[in-house]
Order: C-alpha cells, then sequence, then structure tokens
C-alpha cells in the first residue's frame, strides 16, 4: 500500500441519494492505497433544491476545493450547459456522471457506459451478443445500450413503455453505430423478440424494492439466453432470481454498480483499484444495509 500527502475531497450529487453506498465504497478503496479520500452526498431533497441548481452546487463545490463530483438521477442531462469539456463517450450519449476539477474547469465523463461494459466483459465474456433485448432506454439504458453495441452486438431492440423514447435512442445509437442495427420495438413484441434473443437486458426501475415484479415474462426465459439487470437494490431481483432458476447466465446490476465507482475513481485519483475488493465489499455493505 502506498501513502501520498494528496487529498481528495468528492461528491455526489442527485436525489435521495443519503443511502447511496457509493461514499463506502470509495473511501474504503481509498484507505487500501494509504489516500486522504473524503465522499459526500449531496441530496437535493434534504437540501430542497431543484435539480436545476446543479451548476450552482458544481460552482460551489468549486471554490470550496472539491476535486469532483459524481452525478446521478435527475441531473445527468441538467449538468452538460455547466461543463467546460465533455469526454466523447459522455457526448455521445449526453449524459454525465462523473465530472472532474482541473484548474478550476469541469471535465464531465460517463462511467456508466464503462461500468457496464466492463462487468459484461468479466461475468460473460464468451456469452453470444448477436441479439439482445433491452428493456428500458432513460439515462442508464443509454449507457448500457452503448455498451453492448460497442461490445459486438448486431441487433439491439430497445422496448420502452415510452415507445417515441425507444424510437429517438434507437435512431441516435444507429447514428453512432452504423455499423449495428438497433431497432425500436412495442412491449406486444417482446415475448418473441425474447425468444429469439441471445440475451435480455433489464434498464427500468421494475424489479427495485419500491417497484417489485419482473420487466418480462419470465416463463419465456428458457436458459438459452443470458440475463443482465442494472438493479443493485436488490442485487437479486425477481428477474435475476427467474433466470439462474431456468438455467441463464446472469449479470446482476451490482456490476454495473461497481464498475462505475470503480472506473470514477480512477478517474479521480489517477489509480486503479482492485475491482474484486470493490465487489465484495459493495456485496457486504448490501448486506449490512438489508440485514
Amino acid at each position: 500500500m502506498s501513502t501520498t500527502s494528496e487529498s481528495y475531497l468528492v461528491g455526489l450529487i442527485g436525489e435521495g441519494i443519503t443511502a447511496s453506498l457509493s461514499p463506502a465504497m470509495h473511501e474504503a478503496e481509498a484507505a487500501h492505497h494509504g489516500l486522504h479520500y473524503l465522499y459526500r452526498p449531496i441530496d437535493l431533497d434534504v437540501l430542497a433544491r431543484p435539480a436545476e441548481d446543479v451548476g450552482e452546487l458544481l460552482r460551489a463545490g468549486r471554490d470550496l476545493g472539491f476535486n469532483a463530483f459524481n452525478i446521478t438521477h435527475p441531473c445527468k442531462q441538467l449538468v452538460l450547459a455547466h461543463l467546460d469539456e465533455i469526454a466523447p463517450v459522455a457526448a455521445a450519449l449526453q449524459a454525465v456522471n462523473t465530472v472532474l476539477i482541473h484548474h478550476g474547469k469541469f471535465i464531465g465523463h460517463n462511467t456508466d457506459q464503462t461500468g457496464f461494459a466492463s462487468g459484461l466483459a468479466a461475468v460473460l465474456p464468451a456469452a453470444a451478443k448477436d441479439v439482445v433485448v433491452q428493456v428500458g432506454t432513460g439515462g442508464a439504458g443509454s449507457a448500457v445500450a452503448s455498451a453492448l453495441l460497442a461490445a459486438g452486438t448486431g441487433t439491439l431492440h430497445l422496448v420502452d413503455v415510452d415507445a417515441s423514447r425507444a424510437t429517438e435512442r434507437g435512431a441516435a445509437l444507429n447514428t453512432l453505430f452504423p455499423d449495428r442495427r438497433t431497432v425500436a420495438a412495442t412491449v406486444e413484441e417482446l415475448p418473441a423478440l425474447l425468444r429469439e434473443a441471445d440475451g435480455v437486458v433489464n434498464a427500468t426501475p421494475v424489479g427495485m424494492h419500491h417497484y417489485p415484479g419482473a420487466p418480462v415474462d419470465t416463463d419465456l426465459l428458457t436458459g438459452s439466453q443470458w440475463v443482465a439487470d442494472v438493479i443493485y437494490l436488490p442485487v437479486e431481483t425477481e428477474l435475476i432470481t427467474a433466470a439462474r432458476a431456468a438455467g441463464c447466465q446472469v449479470l446482476d446490476g451490482g456490476h454495473m454498480a461497481v464498475g462505475q465507482a470503480a472506473d470514477a475513481f480512477a478517474l479521480i485519483t489517477g489509480i486503479e483499484p482492485d475491482r474484486a475488493r470493490m465487489r465484495a465489499h459493495f456485496l457486504q455493505l448490501l448486506h449490512a444495509q438489508q440485514g
């Protein structure tokens, strides 16, 4: 373990994030590297501030000596107008979840995309990815879809209760990945699409504690598909549990949660974290929170 006199002050801006596991994950990994690292949630609900104040909060943080901020719902798009530079991936997705402060300038990144991609590569490296069905095309869904296409998915079917959002995201992705095929599909087409899919991804809130259930008919899972979820509270969603029971390979939402945190940590500190250690700590935190 190396030590450094450099200190880090990092924040998380979003709504309802007081219980976030990110502070504990970042601080514990920093301690292993001998870093002086403080990570604080800046909850808009607690402060009674609107999401539109994200730029004002960024500037105040810069003046108070913050090194970086993570940005979460509902500020990932709103923050764009307040940045001096945006990394190519974040610019393509039009969403930022990590802001570095260098020499007084705000530089935006998106580690949701890389976070999902790293989990996919680590857990399902050899799984067929030619045809994938993804349910949900919001902020997380945009990052996941981009990661899937970059990983080699040839045909990506996007399904959303808001059909216009799926159509809009599909058109944007076809421009970004002209050698791939992204198609908006209806909820009614979902059963037929699932039968032909190599993989199924949930990028909706369905499955969270407050939104119980599964986003697809789990009886259609045959074991021939792999199944991924972006939800990590709980990490064993109804979809993931049913997929395991059906014999499917699974990628739980904890991998994306840890992956985005690890990538943000690397951007902030310049140090590559121990991802397996962060995953183990994350699971400990989940167990303690749910116990």
